[in-house]
């Protein structure tokens, strides 16, 4: 079955819909995330989660366990733990799978100072599990770590994913 994506940033919702037009379609997942803590943006190092028309360009982590630390979209060999989240308090963690997202509308989240590929957003697990339903993150979509597995698994590379205030 297709899958279409639905953000909704003012719910702190990532909604999946089962491949007709946003929200006339059955909902077939529905997962808190969190967002970017700085708001909404477009450009190019806001750290601001980009809105509009995209598409899952590449799925990163098959098979990896729970709680995978990645680097510049590689498996560290690294599972986090608090402890580990101790002893690097500053990190971002990317974390269990990696959904990369691309822009499909040119000069708004495609292209030069805007493009969201570019920018390196992604739908990914986090270690702050517990500021799901907050915006928290750099700009990325986080989720729990079993619903981003739960969601690697139910997407393609071609999904949409629409980003809404």
């Amino acid at each position: 079955m297709s899958i279409r994506l639905v953000i909704h940033l003012a719910e702190q919702r990532l909604y999946g819909y089962d491949g007709t037009p946003q929200g006339v379609g059955r909902a077939v997942c529905d997962y808190p995330i969190s967002s970017a803590a700085l708001g909404t943006g477009q450009l190019k190092n806001s750290f601001k989660t980009p809105l509009g028309r995209h598409e899952i360009t590449e799925k990163i982590g098959y098979d990896c366990p729970v709680n995978t630390v990645f680097r510049a979209r590689q498996t560290t060999g690294v599972i986090w733990s608090p402890e580990w989240s101790a002893a690097h308090p500053e990190t971002d963690w990317i974390l269990t799978r990696i959904l990369w997202l691309s822009g499909c509308e040119p000069g708004k989240n495609q292209g030069g100072d805007v493009d969201t590929h570019e920018r390196y957003i992604y739908i990914h697990g986090t270690s702050e599990e517990n500021l799901l339903g907050t915006p928290a993150s750099h700009g990325c979509i986080r989720m729990g770590n079993q619903a981003i597995i739960e969601l690697f698994n139910r997407v393609e590379v071609g999904t949409p994913v629409d980003i809404l205030e």
